[in-house]
């Protein structure tokens, strides 16, 4: 096998919330860690194939500061797996 290198690309799940609270309201602020980790396993379950990798952060990102919030998201990630290596 050719010395393949690991890369992520970023993805996203797209919907939208109904409220008529404050958009600081409408999230729960007591979510743990443990909750995050169960919601990532059950994404990476569902819809990624077997040895697929992900990483989650959820906020709410206005449209037009996206690419921002990716590439944000993508720095935290690398920055933890070369502290790891």
């Amino acid at each position: 096998m050719a010395n393949e290198e690991t890369k992520a690309y970023p993805f996203a799940l797209v919907g939208f919330f109904v409220t008529d609270k404050d958009v600081n309201e409408a999230f729960r602020q007591n979510v743990t860690p443990e909750e995050l980790e169960k919601l990532q396993e059950l994404l990476k379950k569902t819809i990624f194939a077997e040895d697929v990798d992900i990483a989650i952060a959820p906020f709410v990102v206005p449209p037009d500061q996206v690419n921002d919030a990716l590439q944000q998201l993508a720095e935290a990630i690398f920055s933890q797996e070369e502290e790891q290596g």
